[in-house]
């Protein structure tokens, strides 16, 4: 497919389409002012960009414009509920995203998508000109965030990621007691995320089928191989465990609760370490990304870091010092001693970002231009440890990281999985 579009075309059509069904008097609020709301399109609205969506609809500092998915029924219930929304018919639908992109009434954009698709679409975006909420992870490879922090720097966009625990008090909490010396000095930070328990659901035939009528199957696909369509691949959580469009749990689930890492105890993103990783990975059907794991940052100050799957340690992340503990997932805050959880901060020590509604956290960051609470300086680091740890499982032997210069030393066959090619002419 082509995949060099005509900006001006875009434009035009565009234009002429927003004047035909009559849109709302909406222009970007960064020309209009603080008065006027953030005009917001949302790419990718299946189940978790429906949710994103809902929660945006919510909010009064926003209106959602236009909506964009290669499904057809899907897009036209998103399209439905924003109009129920606000009693008109003035959202417009789209199934490819350079054409909602190329909208200039369009200030920001809510991206979730699957995961190969976050670094074109993210980079896309902030060289239009948008702010971006998206999904994490930044993508299926350490360059894809590598782009993705290129183009919002470059461009001066805000870049809010879907790691929403960070507003959330028990996790801030327990990062501000571990930040704050309350636990001594960390000597292992425990981290577990939810992947095994996750299985395909397709049972059907893997040969190729027809692609359903009303349903984009090249645009769905986009960058990744060129596979036949089978509906075992676009199933969920099915493309969750395939390596065509997703890097796993290891990654994709993993990126929550070392962003919480990062954010408690920064020498997990500061210093070269050594990682080793054991894996096993799926057979069934179509999936074959990662199911099973559990590795070991070492760092040189004496810090490890040991990152599984839920089979392995309690969910969430634990901060281990020499003084105390405190544990937080989303089922809860724990620590040793208990009476941590009664903490409150001192005027003079660390107070990080609050945060009690992440999208509107959001919404404050493009009025002000001030970075949000999961940033994309944060959102890379949480992204790269889990796909860092998946290339010391894969080569099955210890690797060297440096995270200044964001590559391993001495191992040339691992700084190459550092990439995943773009097929059919899709480059960053």
């Amino acid at each position: 497919m082509n995949t060099q579009i005509d900006r001006r075309e875009f434009l035009r059509r565009s234009t002429a389409a927003a004047a035909a069904i009559g849109l709302p008097n909406i222009l970007p609020a960064a020309a209009l002012g603080a008065s006027k709301k953030i005009s917001l399109g949302c790419i990718g609205v299946g189940g978790m960009g429906t949710s994103n969506m809902k929660n945006f609809l919510a909010l009064e500092d926003c209106r959602v414009v236009a909506v964009c998915d290669p499904y057809q029924d899907r897009r036209e219930k998103a399209k439905n509920l924003v109009d129920t929304q606000y009693g008109d018919r003035g959202c417009a639908m789209f199934g490819d995203y350079r054409e909602l992109i190329a909208r200039r009434d369009i200030d920001a954009v809510m991206i979730a998508t699957q995961d190969h698709w976050h670094a074109l679409i993210a980079t896309s975006a902030a060289a239009a000109g948008k702010d971006l909420y998206c999904e994490k992870p930044m993508g299926v490879s350490v360059e894809q965030g590598q782009k993705i922090r290129q183009a919002v720097r470059q461009h001066q966009r805000m870049f809010q990621a879907g790691t929403w625990q960070r507003s959330q008090t028990k996790f801030r909490h327990a990062c501000e007691l571990a930040r704050n010396g309350y636990v001594g000095k960390i000597h292992t930070v425990q981290v577990s995320a939810e992947g095994s328990r996750y299985q395909p659901k397709y049972a059907g035939p893997l040969d190729p089928q027809p692609v359903p009528a009303g349903f984009d199957w090249e645009m769905w696909r986009g960058p990744a191989p060129d596979r036949p369509y089978n509906p075992g691949r676009v199933a969920w959580p099915d493309w969750y465990l395939i390596w065509d469009y997703c890097a796993g749990f290891i990654c994709n689930w993993g990126v929550h609760h070392f962003d919480i890492a990062n954010w408690g105890c920064p020498t997990v993103a500061e210093e070269r370490c050594e990682i080793e990783c054991k894996a096993t990975y799926r057979t069934q059907g179509f999936t074959d990304n990662v199911e099973d794991w559990n590795a070991t940052f070492a760092y040189a100050s004496g810090l490890k870091m040991i990152f599984t799957n839920e089979t392995h340690q309690k969910l969430g992340c634990r901060f281990i010092g020499d003084q105390g503990w405190v544990h937080v997932d989303r089922a809860g805050i724990w620590a040793e001693p208990e009476s941590l959880l009664k903490v409150k901060l001192k005027e003079n020590e660390l107070h990080l970002h609050q945060s009690d509604n992440h999208g509107d956290d959001f919404l404050r960051s493009v009025r002000s231009r001030q970075d949000p609470v999961s940033n994309v300086d944060a959102t890379h680091v949480a992204s790269y440890l889990g796909l860092i740890a998946d290339i010391a499982a894969r080569l099955e032997t210890k690797l060297m990281w440096d995270p200044k210069l964001e590559k391993f030393i001495g191992n040339d066959e691992a700084n190459a999985r550092l990439i995943r090619p773009m097929r059919h002419g899709w480059k960053l």
